[in-house]
């Protein structure tokens, strides 16, 4: 069901946990931007079932066309309901940084393993499509666009998830699309993102003055500034353990045994997601490590 935002912003909130077939894949958010003229979607869901549903709750409060689709990154949670826009002929926008990750082994075995994990919701004819429209932020930080009366800001924060990470500013409703480099209620996935990258990106976030901020994964936050606090810290505070033990050339299995997770431990995704993101931080602490020497 479609969330009400503000006058023209809705979005869809997915299960606080991992994708699996028992939840269609539905475990991360996308949203919509009703105007005169069309509307705006950002992100696609997990599935082509889930893309399909958000055109069925689209066309229960406009009849207005779906015209174009901002994909936030190329993660599988946010571009496998690509396919059901497609379909029904809406342009699909995107980082051109987006065109690496189509070449390559990670999206053919991530498609592979939702194949498996998310049958029958994810299938043979699933397919990661390309952008209509390759977005190229060379020289500049912002994209501007209007449409139907309404100012959107395509913003640029490549390299802190990941290669290709774009958030979308509603100028006229304040309200702010973060994909996945915002989360609220739950451990970020991290992996080889760099964080250093990442917290800049948050920092830079505030500048626009959201009053609503809608996270790749959570509930929509009307205090940005003071929800940040958990993915900062959660950040912060993996950089500061896996960098003290890349200092003392502590191994990474002991430095992540005798670390003291009981301040994140509790909140979803956190068994799924922290080893791996403690895993890619420490790899990205030594590579920092040698980039002082």
């Amino acid at each position: 069901m479609a969330i009400s935002v503000s006058p023209h912003v809705y979005y869809f909130q997915g299960d606080a946990g991992m994708a699996s077939s028992s939840n269609q894949g539905f475990m991360s958010n996308a949203g919509f931007v009703v105007t005169d003229d069309g509307v705006v979607v950002f992100d696609s869901l997990g599935s082509p079932v889930l893309g399909a549903a958000m055109i069925t709750a689209i066309r229960k409060i406009t009849s207005v066309p779906i015209k174009r689709v901002i994909v936030s990154h190329y993660h599988a949670d946010h571009i496998y309901g690509l396919q059901a826009f497609k379909a029904i002929g809406a342009e699909i926008w995107a980082h051109q940084n987006g065109r690496a990750y189509l070449a390559s082994d990670v999206a053919v075995a991530r498609l592979a393993e939702r194949r498996v994990s998310l049958f029958p919701w994810v299938d043979d004819k699933t397919r990661v499509l390309a952008a209509d429209k390759w977005l190229d932020f060379t020289g500049h930080k912002v994209i501007p666009f209007t449409m139907g009366g309404i100012h959107f800001h395509l913003i640029d924060v490549s390299g802190a998830h990941s290669n290709e990470d774009i958030m979308l500013f509603v100028e006229n409703d304040a309200v702010l699309f973060a994909g996945d480099l915002y989360f609220t209620g739950r451990i970020p996935f991290v992996g080889n993102a760099d964080s250093r990258v990442w917290l800049t990106a948050l920092d830079h976030m505030l500048e626009v003055k959201p009053k609503i901020v809608i996270p790749g994964h959570g509930a929509k936050s009307t205090d940005p500034a003071a929800d940040l606090r958990l993915t900062k810290d959660y950040l912060t505070y993996l950089r500061k353990v896996m960098g003290a033990a890349v200092n003392d050339m502590t191994g990474f299995e002991e430095a992540y045994a005798k670390t003291d997770w009981s301040k994140f431990a509790a909140y979803p995704a956190f068994a799924q997601a922290n080893r791996l993101n403690s895993y890619g931080t420490y790899i990205l602490m030594e590579q920092e490590s040698l980039e002082k020497k």
